[in-house]
Formats: C-alpha cells, sequence, structure tokens
C-alpha cells in the first residue's frame, strides 16, 4: 500500500463505524510519513477504531474530547467534558500529563507522546495536513500488539474576536 491508498483507506474507515482488524491498520500506519512532536502543537479532537482492544470505549466513558499539545513538555493526552461541556485535563484519569518526544516505534522515529505517571507511549504519523494516526502502546505489550488504534483532527481554531465597540483604532 502506497501513501496515497493509505490516505484513502484511512478517509473510508473514519467514515465506516464498522469494525476493524489491526493488520489493516498496521498496514496504512506502515505507508504513512512521520512527524516531529513540534509539528503537531495544538488543539486535536480525537476518536478510536474499533478493533475489539480493552479500552475500547472506555474515553468515550469519560467524554473524552481529544488532546491538546500546548508545547513539546506540555501535553494534555486526556481532554474531557464536564458536566456542563467544558473542557478540562483529566489528570486523574491519566495519573498527570505528558510530555512529546522523538521515538523510534518499528523502526522508525516520529512523534510520540509519553504519559507522566503510566507506562504508556502515543505514537503518531500524518494522515494528512490536519489528521494524525496514533497508536497507543506501553510497558508489557508484546510488539505484535494488541495495540489501541486512534485518530485525532485539528481541532477549529475559535473565531478571532475583533475589537468592541469603541475599542481600538
Amino acid at each position: 500500500m502506497d501513501m496515497l491508498e493509505a490516505r484513502a483507506r484511512f478517509q473510508e474507515l473514519l467514515k465506516s463505524d464498522g469494525p476493524v482488524t489491526a493488520v489493516e491498520l498496521d498496514q496504512i500506519w506502515a505507508a504513512l510519513p512521520t512527524t516531529r512532536p513540534e509539528d503537531i502543537l495544538g488543539e486535536w479532537k480525537g476518536g478510536e477504531f474499533r478493533t475489539g482492544h480493552p479500552l475500547e470505549g472506555k474515553l468515550a466513558e469519560a467524554d473524552w474530547y481529544g488532546k491538546t499539545f500546548a508545547a513539546v513538555h506540555d501535553a494534555k493526552p486526556l481532554m474531557c467534558r464536564n458536566a456542563t461541556g467544558e473542557l478540562y485535563s483529566n489528570r486523574e484519569l491519566g495519573q498527570g500529563e505528558a510530555s512529546l518526544w522523538t521515538v523510534e516505534f518499528r523502526g522508525e522515529a516520529t512523534a510520540t507522546m509519553v504519559y507522566d505517571g503510566r507506562p504508556v507511549f502515543d505514537h503518531f504519523k500524518w494522515v494528512d495536513d490536519t489528521t494524525l494516526m496514533g497508536i497507543m502502546n506501553g510497558k508489557g505489550v508484546p510488539a505484535e500488539g494488541p495495540f489501541y488504534y486512534f485518530f485525532l483532527e485539528r481541532a477549529p481554531e475559535p473565531p478571532h474576536e475583533g475589537p468592541r465597540a469603541g475599542e481600538g483604532s
């Protein structure tokens, strides 16, 4: 599978709600380009692929929204919504927050989020300019998995408010 085929198949999988195999996701992953930590800073809305992984559905129970990479050493892996719909970093669930590093995974160095309080790594590769594919890996997970597969889409920029009446020039 080449990069264009991988991107097209990835987009098809996003539109379907059906299950997908880890084998297919691994083929897509292998064809995608790596990224650097500083290139993925910002707000990201997340989702998961249905592979049967034990973590599947657990983040939705916590009202997970996505991830925020404010700086390389200021990553918030579990941005969730509270009862009033406001976003907050769920430090309790994540046992802290995280930082971004370049880590080798499957023979490629790519941006990886390292959790502060858990032996967990989220590896990232570009699907396109606004979409990342992620694979969660951690201590005790064999080299062949099972891995948790997810995606992040760059959150839309909040509208810029201009000066209020009577302010500015």
